[in-house]
């Protein structure tokens, strides 16, 4: 399968919609997320946002945007949140197709079908592709993973603050403020 008919494709099926990405071709159905999952990509997603606006730096994508990040085969990865700086913007010709590269930013929000295979696959894809820093968002350790490369890992504990690197300058975010719904 291409990225082109993907993009075409309905996503219903037998009476369900589902979610899908494109793995080198292959396409790979995911269940819908959970109520935490869903919180806390809308938080990033809005905090991202107010941000990004408020400095002119670029747009924020939201849950399940479709990035094209590699070519023949295809793969296309739906990032829960991604951040694009406003010069790689403007490179995009259509978008109403998948943006075509990685995201400056890419975040990802564990849910509980995840596992740490696929997890490491898609930072070495969004690195492979161009990304420039990947959060990986754990919301029953109430753990962000920052990478700035695909070996160079920090974690933050909710009582840390995150922050933008050169991605997103002068960005922080107290982690407390985040993991403020707990896993009830």
């Amino acid at each position: 399968m291409t990225a082109d008919e993907l993009l075409v494709m309905p996503h219903y099926e037998n009476g369900n919609d589902f979610r899908c990405e494109l793995i080198r071709g292959e396409l790979k159905k995911m269940p819908p997320t959970g109520g935490v999952h869903g919180i806390l990509c809308a938080k990033l997603a809005s905090v991202l946002t107010s941000f990004a606006e408020a400095n002119n730096l670029g747009a924020v994508f939201g849950a399940e945007t479709g990035f094209l990040v590699e070519r023949s085969p295809d793969t296309v990865l739906g990032v829960d949140v991604a951040f694009v700086k406003s010069k790689r913007l403007r490179e995009i010709e259509d978008l109403v197709k998948f943006v075509p590269f990685a995201p400056d930013l890419a975040v990802e929000v564990l849910s509980p079908g995840n596992t740490v295979d696929e997890i490491d696959e898609k930072i070495a894809l969004y690195f492979a592709a161009g990304a420039r820093t990947v959060w990986i968002v754990n919301p029953k350790r109430r753990t962000v993973a920052v990478y700035r490369s695909p070996v160079e890992l920090q974690i933050l504990g909710e009582d840390e603050t995150l922050d933008g690197g050169d991605v997103l300058p002068n960005f922080r975010l107290e982690l407390s403020k985040l993991f403020i719904i707990g896993n009830r």
